[in-house]
């Protein structure tokens, strides 16, 4: 499953519906202004992106956010302890941590739009024209429409417990031949952010 979630990322998309939001905890010693920024992916590249785009947010919020991706290459395992020692060096007062919780994917063969040309030439006869038409017909392509399900969870370094959770749901529609935006990435991250803020884990 997590193989096309690359593809799946950069495809278009609307804007997340956040469906479910909790505080898992009273999070005494929110909120908080040094966080660590975690997505587990399969792909280095889906998480980079992904986590860029949440620092970015949490940073226009005055937030001290790193990204993990930024201290590690895509052969540094995506372990407890990298992720720990990544916290005692940055001294982190929380961890946000991001990934898939289900991808449900619909695939289907859609007809594509032929394209018409017409060469029109006057006849010998009066108001009566000659018309050739050329149609061509692309192949039928596939079309891949997708529900993806991200969920991301509020760690306290302190308590080392989880303090908050979100859900966010994206509706995707890929046309296999055609590549998508990057935008999914932008309105995944303001809508994390957004709802930190609202339930006060950030200032």
């Amino acid at each position: 499953m997590l193989f096309c979630l690359a593809l799946i990322l950069t495809a278009c998309s609307g804007t997340p519906h956040v469906t479910t939001t909790q505080k898992l905890s009273q999070a005494a010693d929110a909120p908080y202004d040094n966080l660590l920024v975690v997505s587990l992916f399969e792909s280095f590249d889906t998480r980079r992106y992904l986590e860029k785009e949440i620092v970015k947010s949490l940073s226009a919020r005055g937030v001290n956010a790193v990204r993990s991706t930024s201290l590690m290459d895509s052969r540094t395992p995506a372990t407890r302890e990298t992720f720990v020692a990544m916290v005692e060096e940055l001294e982190s007062d929380a961890v946000l941590v991001s990934q898939l919780a289900s991808l449900e994917t619909k695939a289907k063969m859609k007809d594509m739009n032929p394209e018409v040309s017409y060469n029109v030439r006057p006849t010998y006869y009066f108001d009566v024209w000659s018309v050739e038409q050329e149609e061509y017909i692309e192949p039928q392509g596939l079309q891949l429409k997708h529900s993806l399900v991200l969920a991301t969870q509020l760690y306290s370094v302190r308590t080392r417990e989880p303090v908050w959770a979100i859900e966010a749901k994206s509706k995707l529609k890929i046309d296999y031949a055609h590549r998508g935006d990057y935008s999914i990435f932008v309105d995944e991250a303001e809508a994390i952010t957004r709802y930190l803020s609202r339930d006060g884990l950030i200032r």
